[in-house]
C-alpha cells in the first residue's frame, strides 16, 4: 500500500503532469501529421461528400480520391483543416495521456492490483476526459475537411467556419435552449459512446502486447532493446531502475505494438465514429434541421444497411495503424527523454 501511495503521489506532482502532458501532446501532433492526408479522405467518405461518393467502397478509391484533391487544390488540399487538427490534438493528446497516467495510478497503484478491466477503464476514462475538453475543435476540423472547393466560394478558414457553426439555429433549439454554443457539440454523445471502447481497448491492447514483448520468454529476446548497464549493479540511478523494471523495446517493436492496438481499437468503435461524423456535418447539409443519434443511425441502416456503418473502414485501418504506432512510440520515447516513468 505504501508503494502504491508513493507512486500516486509522484504522478500527481505538477512536474510529472507537465512532463507527461508535453510527451503526450508532441506524440499526438507527430502521429496526426503522419496521417493527415488519409484523415481528410476518410472524413469525406464517412460523411458521404457527394463529390467523393464514386471513390468510396474500394481499396484503391482512397488513393484516387487523394489524387483528385491534389489535382484540384494542390498538395495542401490534403492538409485542409490540419491547422485546426494540430490546435486540437496537442491539448487532446496531452490531456489523454496525463489523464491516463492519473487514472492508472488511482485504479492500479501497484502491479499486483493490475487487471484487464481496470486497464480498460483507465484508458476509457482518459479518452472521455480528453474529448470533453476538445470536442468543439474536432467538430470545426471535420467541417473544414468536409468542405470541397466550389466555384464562387472562398476556401474555408478557422474563423469563418466557427462563425458559420455558431449561427446555425438547429442544435440549440432542438433541445429547447437558446445557447448557440451547443452547435459546437453536434454528435457529442456518440463521440463519448465511441471513445469508451476506442480508448479503453486501445490502451488495454497496447499494454497487453507490450507486456508480451517485454516479458514473454519466447518473444522478448527479439523485441527488447539491449541495456547499456548491469541490472545487478546496486548503485543504479532512478532512470536505470525504471529501465530494469520496464525494459525498453526496439523501435520496430514499439511501432508494431501501437499498430496492433490501433487495429483492435478501430474495429471496436468504428460504427459509432461513422454516426458521429454524419451528425457533425449535418449542419452543413441542412442547418435548420437538427439530426439526432437514433435518427442518424436509422438513416444509415435504411439507406446502406449494416455495411453503411463500416464505410471507409479500410482507409480507417490504413490511417489508424501508423497513427497509433507513431503516437505510442513517440510517447514512450518522450517519457524517456523527459525522464519520467
Amino acid at each position: 500500500m505504501a508503494q502504491g501511495n508513493e507512486q500516486l503521489k509522484q504522478k500527481q506532482n505538477l512536474d510529472y503532469v507537465i512532463r507527461s502532458g508535453i510527451a503526450g501532446g508532441v506524440s499526438g501532433c507527430m502521429a496526426k501529421t503522419a496521417i493527415a492526408p488519409l484523415d481528410r479522405v476518410k472524413i469525406l467518405f464517412q460523411a458521404q461528400n457527394p463529390v467523393f461518393a464514386k471513390y468510396a467502397g474500394t481499396f484503391t478509391g482512397a488513393f484516387r480520391a487523394a489524387s483528385f484533391i491534389v489535382h484540384n487544390t494542390g498538395v495542401l488540399g490534403l492538409f485542409q483543416g490540419h491547422s485546426v487538427t494540430l490546435l486540437r490534438i496537442f491539448p487532446y493528446a496531452a490531456i489523454r495521456f496525463v489523464a491516463y497516467e492519473q487514472y492508472r495510478a488511482l485504479l492500479m497503484p501497484t502491479q499486483s492490483q493490475y487487471t484487464s478491466t481496470r486497464q480498460f477503464f483507465a484508458g476509457a476514462f482518459a479518452g472521455v476526459t480528453s474529448v470533453m475538453f476538445t470536442y468543439p475543435l474536432d467538430l470545426v476540423r471535420v467541417r473544414m475537411a468536409y468542405e470541397t472547393k466550389q466555384e464562387g466560394k472562398q476556401r474555408p478558414n478557422l474563423l469563418r467556419m466557427c462563425a458559420h457553426i455558431y449561427r446555425e439555429p438547429a442544435a440549440a433549439k432542438a433541445r429547447g435552449l437558446q445557447f448557440n454554443i451547443l452547435n459546437f457539440y453536434r454528435g457529442f454523445m456518440p463521440t463519448v459512446a465511441g471513445i469508451i471502447p476506442y480508448a479503453g481497448v486501445g490502451f488495454w491492447a497496447y499494454h497487453t502486447v507490450t507486456s508480451l514483448c517485454r516479458f514473454d520468454p519466447v518473444i522478448s529476446p527479439y523485441t527488447r532493446a539491449p541495456l547499456d548497464f548491469d541490472i545487478d549493479d546496486p548503485n543504479l540511478s532512478a532512470s536505470q531502475r525504471r529501465k530494469r523494471d520496464k525494459p525498453p523495446l526496439k523501435a520496430w517493436a514499439e511501432l508494431a505494438c501501437g499498430g496492433v492496438a490501433g487495429l483492435v481499437a478501430q474495429t471496436s468503435s468504428y460504427p459509432l465514429e461513422v454516426i458521429r461524423r454524419r451528425m457533425q456535418v449535418s449542419g452543413l447539409l441542412n442547418p435548420s434541421h437538427f439530426v439526432g443519434f437514433w435518427h442518424t443511425t436509422r438513416q444509415i441502416f435504411r439507406t446502406q444497411g449494416i455495411k453503411g456503418f463500416y464505410v471507409g473502414l479500410s482507409i480507417g485501418y490504413i490511417k489508424v495503424t501508423p497513427m497509433m504506432a507513431v503516437s505510442f512510440a513517440v510517447y514512450e520515447r518522450m517519457k524517456q527523454l523527459l525522464d519520467i516513468d
